[in-house]
């Protein structure tokens, strides 16, 4: 009988090691160190072969000029937040890396983007879901696809051979946590197996050109369960985001290397099924009753796109020693030197203030164009005066109180003049040999923090 060999995997980064230790030397965290077993491939009994044959014929090197990308356009799906997520659309061949909260909509948006794809042939693989369950889900749904099939099964060696026999153009694995090989003698979701069931299946991506999409659990801190390898492994990482308690969901990317990793789509959860957002500064605009104190709109950009988003800020007296500083969506170091900026270039006295800022709609912001809504916001609570509800804001705050530039100013006035305001205020060096005839909009120009006190109280 063959010894059974065991190695130390590190749960967070994946490193191996010979035995036990209690900080890993990798990523330098404690006691993540766990003993697994381990067996080599044996010879000719991969999970993947190409079919036919089986054997590979050894790659040449080819000079750059003569390789053709064109031979494989991009997948336009009937989604155009995914779309523009992806870069463009689905690649064919790449691996793609989906994660989120429990209940956030990662099968849901799956399901739907399945159905979705007309004229082509598409596998689901569900390891955490009945197919009675599955049809159930996808009644629910307007989208129809008769080449859409499903198999409910965790084992990749028998998944693989129904891929051999049904040879799909798309596949969707839910979830990457709960496969397993039978190459590995480890249970299901650890290092070893989520390493190698990936490895499996990025082989058959690329050596057939067949896009995979993998749902992935998530950590308590966010961050994607499983050997952080995963990431590297993997062409796209996609983070869905949102609260379960709220019908707005938001997809990011963090990870792509055929597109930009600063796009952003928004979905409404529904009954039927995930509702694409066409116009999101409308939903992150509050329809509000009355003017109040306190509120700024900014012009921020989240990749291409222009969003106008609303600043809530409260300023009052500490009851407490300590004033209380805290933010939700936007960066509290930021928000720190545009208090210091405040007090020491505009004289207000917010040492022994409490300040409390929250960005509406549950973004999560870091583009500086909206350092001139945030102070308009800390302002106008401060001083207890309303700004008026037909200006927004478009500016970087510098530590000198000077109002820079910000890019693509042109994009931002244009989303603020569709959505109906009448005035914005932007850096006077924003403007320079732009054409301000084109715009209705009135544009208001500013160099320093006490210009804008100004014009506005």
């Amino acid at each position: 009988m063959a010894k059974v060999k065991t190695t130390f995997f590190c749960q967070n980064c994946g490193a191996q090691s010979p035995k036990w230790t209690g900080k890993c030397p990798a990523c330098g965290e404690w006691n993540t160190y766990v003993e697994e077993i381990i067996q080599k491939e044996e010879p000719g009994k991969g999970s993947w072969k190409l079919q036919g044959s089986g054997v590979k014929k050894a790659s040449t090197p080819r000079k750059i000029s003569e390789v053709n990308y064109e031979e494989q356009p991009r997948w336009a799906t009937s989604d155009p937040e995914l779309d523009r997520v992806l870069g463009g659309g689905i690649v064919p061949g790449s691996l793609v890396l989906i994660g989120g909260e429990p209940g956030i909509g990662k099968s849901t948006l799956m399901l739907q983007i399945a159905l979705s794809l007309k004229g082509k042939k598409v596998l689901y693989v569900s390891g955490e879901e009945s197919e009675a369950q599955l049809k159930m889900r996808a009644d629910r749904m307007a989208a129809k696809n008769v080449d859409c099939y499903v198999l409910s099964e965790t084992n990749t060696q028998q998944i693989f051979q129904q891929i051999e026999v049904l040879n799909p153009d798309f596949l969707v694995i839910d979830s990457i946590q709960t496969l397993h090989s039978q190459l590995v003698e480890s249970a299901a979701g650890s290092v070893s197996q989520v390493r190698e069931c990936t490895a499996e299946l990025m082989k058959f991506a690329k050596e057939t050109g067949t896009p995979v999409f993998l749902i992935g659990h998530i950590t308590k801190d966010g961050s994607i369960a499983g050997p952080k390898v995963l990431e590297h492994m993997v062409d796209t990482v996609l983070q869905f985001e949102g609260d379960r308690h709220l019908t707005y969901r938001i997809l990011r990317t963090s990870k792509n290397r055929f597109g930009s990793t600063h796009e952003l789509g928004i979905y409404e959860m529904r009954a039927e099924g995930l509702r694409t957002v066409s116009n999101p500064s409308e939903i992150l605009l509050t329809q509000r009753e009355e003017v109040l104190n306190g509120v700024a709109i900014g012009a921020m950009l989240e990749g291409n796109r222009p969003l106008l988003i609303e600043i809530q800020s409260l300023v009052s007296p500490a009851t407490y020693g300590t004033p209380q500083r805290s933010s939700t969506g936007h960066d509290a170091k930021r928000l720190n030197m545009l208090l210091a900026v405040l007090e020491k270039r505009g004289g207000m006295r917010l040492g022994q203030q409490d300040v409390f800022l929250n960005v509406a709609g549950g973004l999560r912001v870091d583009d500086p164009g909206l350092d001139l809504a945030v102070c308009a916001s800390l302002i106008s609570s401060y001083e207890d005066i309303p700004v008026s509800e037909h200006i927004c804001f478009a500016g970087e705050v510098g530590l000198g109180g000077e109002i820079r530039a910000v890019s693509r100013i042109e994009n931002r006035m244009a989303e603020a003049e569709k959505l109906g305001f009448k005035k914005i205020m932007v850096s006077k060096y924003a403007v320079k040999g732009l054409d301000l005839s084109k715009y209705k909009i009135q544009i208001i120009q500013v160099g320093k923090l006490e210009e804008m006190y100004s014009l506005l109280f």
